[in-house]
């Protein structure tokens, strides 16, 4: 029987055989892949730029929009009411959807895509700054009150710095959405990542398709890791 198990777990054996062809094949894969790469080392970059140049004007104006509301929301049921249901029913439209509704005004350009990736940003940056006002101890505001604060002084001496941490995180997770999501502005001719993506599964070439999406994990995961230290360093002590 011993001998049965090592001859198995032998590195010859027909028993791995299958294991070992697959690791050769996903490490030709990713060799082909970083080849195609350095080959086209100057559209690369410049795909990577344009990635990030939609997913920084999504992310902005989702920020410099609803940050506002979301203050005003926090202090207005009726605002909440509708405002918020209005940006959830949003959630619910596809991102190619909104990407094709807005051909016919914007054309095959940059817009397009950066309305497109701008919807799909702002639920969840505005859910979090309405969450994050909103759930502010009512003692605290007394507190403030007491030692003659304005609502203003309030708002950016005492509230603002609590709420942060959750709206970092809103803009969290609306940054790991929008890069993943930016990836369909190719189907456009808007360029990014995508280009990659849509190229590869063009031409039936994985080692293509690995070109974009492989930046585009690092992306995700270089996000999640800044914006999560972010978190962190914003979260008051306990």
């Amino acid at each position: 029987m011993t001998a049965v198990i090592v001859a198995c777990l032998t590195p010859n054996s027909a028993f791995l055989r299958p294991s070992w062809t697959i690791r050769f094949a996903m490490i030709e894969l990713l060799q082909e892949a970083y080849r195609y790469a350095v080959e086209h080392q100057d559209e690369l970059w410049g795909a990577i730029v344009q990635h990030l140049r939609l997913v920084g004007v999504a992310l902005g104006i989702s920020i410099v929009l609803c940050v506002p509301l979301g203050i005003w929301t926090a202090r207005s049921q009726v605002a909440a009411t509708t405002i918020i249901n209005f940006f959830n029913a949003l959630r619910v439209i596809p991102s190619l959807a909104v990407l094709f509704l807005a051909i016919p005004y914007f054309g095959l350009s940059f817009t397009s895509a950066a309305i497109a990736l701008t919807l799909l940003a702002l639920p969840p940056v505005l859910i979090n700054t309405d969450a994050a006002y909103r759930t502010i101890d009512h003692a605290i505001r007394e507190a403030a009150q007491g030692m003659g604060m304005t609502r203003n002084q309030m708002l950016w001496r005492v509230e603002t710095p609590l709420a942060l941490p959750v709206i970092v995180a809103g803009i969290r997770t609306a940054a790991t959405e929008v890069i993943a999501s930016a990836t369909l502005a190719a189907f456009i001719g808007s360029g990014g990542l995508g280009l990659y993506i849509v190229r590869g599964f063009s031409l039936y070439s994985i080692p293509i398709l690995l070109v974009g999406a492989i930046p585009v994990g690092l992306l995700t995961l270089g996000s999640e890791l800044l914006l999560g230290g972010l978190y962190r360093m914003l979260e008051p002590p306990r």
